[in-house]
This record gives C-alpha cells, sequence and structure tokens, in this order.
C-alpha cells in the first residue's frame, strides 16, 4: 500500500499516542510509520523516515512548536500538524509561523480527524474554527497590521478579490475553479499571487485578512 499516507505521531500521552496509531492505521489512506514522545524524538524521526505527515502536541518534552520550526525548515514537503489541548492565542499565532499547516484541538472525533488531515494532505492548511475566529480578534486589536492589509488589499486584481472571497469562505482550489468557471492550475496562480501581495504565509492568515476587511465595512 505505497499510496498510503505515511504519518509519524509524536505525543508524551501513551494512551493517547496509542489510541491515535489504531484510528489512523484503520484507515486504508494512512500508516503510522513512527511514534515518539518528544522534540527530539519528532526531529529524529523526520530527519529518519520523511513522513508524508507529522502530528505533534505543543505541551510536549522539548516544545512541539519548537520543533515544528526546526523540522519546517530542513522538510518543508512535510505536513505538520498540531495536534494540542491549547487553545492560546499564541500558540495558535506561533504554531502557524513556525511551518505548521494545520492546528486542530484534542477531542475532535476520529471521523473528523480524518477529513481534516486528507484536506490538509491535499494542500489546504486548517484551523479549528473558533480558534480561527481568535486570530480574526487579533487582527482586529493590531490597527498597524490592519491598515497595513487594507492598503495591500487594494493591488489585489478584481479576480483576485474573488478567489479571496473564496478563500475566505474556506472553499478549496477545486470548489473555487468550480465556482468561477477556472481550472484548478489558473486558481492556484492566483492563490499564490494573493498570499504575495498580502504578504501572508498562507491560506488561513489570508482568509482572516480578507474577514476582517468584510467586517470593517459592515
Amino acid at each position: 500500500m505505497s499510496n498510503r499516507i505515511k504519518v509519524v505521531l509524536v505525543d508524551d500521552h501513551p494512551l493517547f499516542l496509542d489510541g491515535l496509531k489504531q484510528t489512523l492505521n484503520s484507515q486504508q489512506d494512512f500508516e503510522v510509520i513512527g511514534l515518539g514522545h518528544s522534540a527530539a524524538d519528532a526531529e529524529r524521526l523526520a530527519d529518519d523516515l520523511l513522513p508524508d505527515m507529522l502530528l505533534l502536541d505543543i505541551s510536549m518534552p522539548g516544545g512541539g512548536i519548537k520543533a515544528a520550526e526546526i523540522i519546517s525548515q530542513k522538510h518543508a514537503i512535510i505536513n505538520i500538524v498540531m495536534l494540542t489541548v491549547s487553545e492560546h492565542e499564541s500558540d495558535v499565532l506561533q504554531a502557524m509561523e513556525s511551518g505548521a499547516r494545520g492546528y486542530i484541538l484534542k477531542g475532535v472525533s476520529g471521523s473528523e480527524l480524518i477529513r481534516i488531515l486528507k484536506t490538509i494532505y491535499a494542500g489546504e492548511p486548517y484551523v479549528t474554527p473558533s480558534l480561527a475566529a481568535m486570530l480574526l480578534t487579533y487582527f482586529r486589536q493590531n490597527d498597524n497590521k490592519t491598515q497595513h492589509h487594507q492598503h495591500e488589499l487594494d493591488k489585489l486584481t478584481q479576480r483576485e478579490r474573488q478567489v479571496l472571497v473564496e478563500i475566505s469562505k474556506g472553499h478549496s482550489n477545486k470548489e473555487i475553479a468550480n465556482n468561477l468557471f477556472l481550472s484548478e492550475k489558473t486558481i492556484k496562480h492566483h492563490v499564490s499571487s494573493i498570499l504575495q501581495k498580502l504578504h501572508v504565509k498562507n491560506r488561513v492568515e489570508a482568509a482572516l485578512v480578507m474577514r476582517n476587511h468584510q467586517d470593517n465595512d459592515r
């Protein structure tokens, strides 16, 4: 089953780790190829196994965010996902800035976790909705950043704005392509241009910029 998504799990709670392993291995699309309990384990396993996806806990020994930063710099191809109990705004921001492509709260159902991981593997970043709303509040409170992004929004073409609105609704590239009657390749080009013009790192940040702009216009 070489087409399975190869996953490494790192968490310092053995029972949770075992349950997570069983959940993923029960799916034909996933294969857990390594387990660890610390940031040092995460770095070693990433180097040795080069998994498709790496799930980390923020509060594990050595720190999940620090591990994510180091691993993302060395292995950009690995999809790093935070699976944690932390709902702190600073943790969410630091995790995404460190290179994580997903931020999921523990307690999510097994079926929902599988769906989210597949979405991330397909190239769509993910942040638990309640935390995404919290990040929006953060941007609202940061006047300098808000003003800067308003200026950058003015640089977008009409088509790029249409794509950004779709992104802010949580739509995938395929869904946007269908809605705007364009090819996925064209949408990917527009998304890349949008991220560059807004000076943001990923679709999550771009969506928050657009939602903030829409709220300010109301």
